[in-house]
C-alpha cells in the first residue's frame, strides 16, 4: 500500500475504534470516514463491508481473549481461572461499547480457536467439581449476552455495577448452589437464530 493510503487506513481504524467505544457498533460507516476525514468511497476501498472493518477494529480484543483464555488454562485452580476469565472478558466489554456488542452476537460456539480454550476452561472447572456439570458452551453464550445487556444499561450511570451481575451469575454456576435445570440447553444454531434478532 501507497504511504497514502496506509495513513487513510490508519485514520480510519482510529475513528473506528473511538465511535465504536464510545456509542456502540451501529455507528454509521459515513460518520466513520466523516471523523477520518476521508471520503466514504475510501473507507469501502480499504474496507469492503462494516464486517472487515469491525474485524480490523476488534482483531486486538480477539487476541487478548484468547491470552485471557490461555491464562485461565495455566491457572493452578480451575474454578479461579474460570472467574478470571470471564472477568477479563466483561472488563474488555466494560470499557468498549462496540466490543460489548460484539461480544453480545457473536458465540463461543463457532468451532475458532476460542471455542476450543472457551470449552477445555469449561471442562477444566467442571472436572474440579467446582462447575455445575450441566453447564454448557451454549449456556455461556447467554452468561455473555446478559452481561453484554447490564452493561449497555448500566455504563453511563453506574459503569461498575456488572461486577455484582457477574457474581450472582457466578454463584448461580458453582455446583454448591446447583439445582436441577427446567430445560434442556438450546442448540447451536438456535442460539446464532436468538443472537440474530438482538
Amino acid at each position: 500500500m501507497r504511504k497514502d493510503a496506509l495513513q487513510n487506513r490508519e485514520r480510519l481504524l482510529q475513528a473506528a475504534r473511538q465511535l465504536f467505544a464510545d456509542r456502540g457498533l451501529d455507528v454509521s460507516l459515513e460518520e466513520i470516514a466523516r471523523t477520518a476525514g476521508v471520503s466514504i468511497g475510501t473507507l469501502y476501498n480499504r474496507f469492503p463491508t462494516r464486517d472487515t472493518l469491525v474485524e480490523a477494529v476488534f482483531a486486538d480484543r480477539v487476541a487478548t481473549v484468547a491470552e485471557l483464555a490461555e491464562q485461565a488454562l495455566a491457572t493452578a485452580d480451575a474454578w479461579e481461572g474460570f472467574v478470571a476469565f470471564l472477568t477479563g472478558v466483561c472488563e474488555l466489554q466494560a470499557a468498549d461499547l462496540g466490543y460489548n456488542d460484539l461480544a453480545a452476537r457473536t458465540t463461543a460456539t463457532d468451532g475458532d480457536r476460542g471455542h476450543a480454550l472457551m470449552r477445555e476452561i469449561l471442562n477444566r472447572a467442571q472436572r474440579s467439581g467446582d462447575l455445575r456439570p450441566d453447564i454448557t458452551l451454549a449456556d455461556m453464550a447467554f452468561v455473555i449476552w446478559a452481561m453484554a445487556a447490564t452493561i449497555r444499561a448500566t455504563h453511563k450511570v453506574a459503569p461498575g455495577a456488572w461486577r455484582r451481575h457477574l457474581a450472582l451469575t457466578l454463584d448461580g454456576l458453582r455446583t454448591a448452589a446447583a439445582q436441577p435445570l427446567p430445560t434442556p440447553p438450546i442448540p447451536t444454531a438456535q442460539i446464532r437464530a436468538a443472537m440474530r434478532e438482538c
